[in-house]
């Protein structure tokens, strides 16, 4: 699992690339950590090159999502493949993100 982080004023994208399994899960929780300390921008989730999440990786999504909320940020998930969107419909996680093609 690969991460890369990129900021530009307000802004940080989040490059998500590989499989977002519960191994992966941890190391990307720490790697993401200091974005909810600083959450008060927009934060887009890239996931085009994301082949598969796991519970673990949704809780880190959730998390983000909430950090973000409580400092007035916001989150986009962006470039979903049909199966990450599928496991996000039947999770209801849908509803919770701003989604982008």
């Amino acid at each position: 699992m690969e991460v890369n982080i990129t900021r530009q004023d307000k802004v940080t994208t989040v490059q998500l690339i590989g499989r977002l399994d519960t191994p992966a899960s941890q190391e990307v929780a720490k790697t993401l950590e200091p974005l909810q300390e600083n959450a008060s921008g927009t934060i887009i989730l890239d996931c085009n090159q994301l082949e598969y999440i796991s519970s673990s990786g949704l809780r880190i999504f959730l998390t983000l999502r909430k950090a973000s909320m409580a400092k007035g940020g916001n989150v986009i998930v962006r470039g979903m493949n049909e199966e990450i969107r599928t496991v996000f419909m039947m999770t209801g996680f849908l509803n919770l993100f701003q989604i982008e093609d």
